[in-house]
């Protein structure tokens, strides 16, 4: 039987299919946000200063980038689903390894023996964040509907969870690398069970349903061969779409990368929070934005990708000017809060415009997009940390919503979609399960 002749999945199969890839997104959040809470601990452990410990935060990113474009390649020999299980429990474990060095701190040999498995799990997370959101968005398109926010609202959600774990084991005294074990074979659990029951090729061998943005507006038919672009155009404009639209995921991807990284250390060194509660400023960030993600799917249905970015960049700006000028840890955590709310739909959508941008290969765009938004990281830590030991924290992170107002003006690279169905030819090599 062929790929355009397979019969569609059940009702109960996506809603099966559905749990299973929430299980990776969850995963996915909860293994590194466990670890949040105790960056201030590793810092200390090293005697890290400011700067420096904002090129250690990058290490993740820095390996994130090393995996280059393998994520497309990976997915089309071994399929998303295997991908994102098996890197997710590898990235556990190597969270957990990391976690041994860091818990003793020293010389440079134990601090390249923390950064060196925090690059591999860098590497691991670039190709599993690409293999979980393709799970999503084949499944989203296979539905007809939006439901990619919802998949990063869980990915907030175990975000949020995996720092309560870490801020609950920072306040009874859990040793670092007994805690990041525990948590780890957990998750890596988990994560293997999803796998098992994830979209598999099978499933989705059939043409891909392509969702319409309200912004969008009518769907123009395919140009005569006569109005066709010239094939050097035609290859440069579909990098140069997905480029700009990398500028609304770093935009969001930045405000969380504030609250991952610096949340922490700015609640205890600027505003002097006690080391137990200073992890709430993460905490209240993935809370709200896992309250915008789940929103986010009929909101963007009502108003489309445009509008969205557009409220929610504006309103993630105005949540880090709050931090900034927070005279007390509860106004910080509300700044943190609404930042989180506002950023909450700019990945997702930044991630489904970039995988239906026309003239890539299969999983090219969506890897892109996440190969760029890691390259952003290795500015973002590191220029933060510089400025904080000159000027002080409070006007490093200004720099997050001065990005987060250009997303505003680019947001408008969202509305390119797909200009004509996907033939069956395509959407054979498109399977990415």
């Amino acid at each position: 039987m062929t790929a355009g002749q397979q019969t569609p999945p059940s009702p109960q199969r996506l809603k099966v299919a559905r749990v299973a890839i929430s299980g990776f997104f969850l995963v996915n959040g909860a293994v590194l946000a466990n670890l949040l809470p105790r960056l201030p601990e590793v810092k200390d452990a090293f005697e890290l200063t400011n700067t420096q410990f904002g090129f250690l935060v990058i290490a993740m990113p820095l390996g994130s980038i090393l995996s280059g474009m393998a994520p497309a390649p990976l997915m089309r020999r071994f399929g998303s689903g295997p991908v994102a299980g098996i890197g997710s429990a590898l990235l556990a474990a190597l969270v957990a390894v990391a976690s041994i060095a860091g818990g003793i701190g020293g010389g440079a040999w134990l601090l390249a023996a923390y950064v060196a498995p925090i690059a591999l799990a860098g590497m691991l997370d670039a190709i599993v964040d690409t293999a979980q959101n393709a799970q999503a968005i084949d499944l989203q398109k296979t539905m007809g509907r939006s439901i990619l926010n919802s998949m990063h609202a869980i990915w907030s959600l175990g975000a949020m969870l995996g720092g309560l774990m870490g801020s609950a084991a920072v306040a009874l005294g859990v040793p670092l690398t007994l805690h990041l074990s525990l948590s780890g074979l957990l998750f890596a659990a988990l994560a293997l069970v999803a796998q098992r029951f994830s979209l598999q090729r099978a499933e989705i061998g059939g043409p891909r349903r392509v969702v319409v943005d309200p912004d969008d507006g009518p769907r123009p038919a395919p140009h005569a061969a006569a109005d066709a672009p010239s094939p050097s155009s035609s290859k440069i404009r579909p990098v140069v779409i997905v480029v700009m639209i990398s500028v609304i995921a770093i935009a969001g991807a930045m405000v969380e990368d504030l609250g991952i990284n610096w949340s922490t250390l700015y609640l205890i060194r600027v505003l002097e929070t006690p080391a137990a509660a200073a992890g709430m400023g993460l905490v209240a960030m993935m809370a709200a934005q896992f309250i915008g993600r789940l929103l986010g799917d009929p909101m963007v249905d009502r108003f489309g990708r445009v509008r969205m970015a557009q409220a929610g960049a504006a309103m993630a700006a105005a949540g880090v000017g709050v931090v900034a000028v927070a005279p007390h840890p509860a106004v910080a955590i509300l700044g943190f809060a609404l930042a989180g709310f506002g950023c909450a739909t700019l990945v997702p959508s930044a991630f489904h415009a970039a995988d239906s941008v026309p003239g890539l290969r299969p999983g090219a765009g969506l890897t892109l997009a996440g190969w760029l938004l890691r390259t952003a990281f290795l500015i973002v830590s590191p220029l933060v940390g510089v400025i904080s030991d000159s000027v002080g924290l409070r006007l490093a992170i200004l720099i997050v919503p001065l990005c987060a107002l250009i997303a505003v003006l680019v947001s408008g690279a969202l509305k390119e979609r797909e200009t004509a169905p996907a033939t069956e030819e395509h959407a054979a090599a498109s399977t990415r399960s």
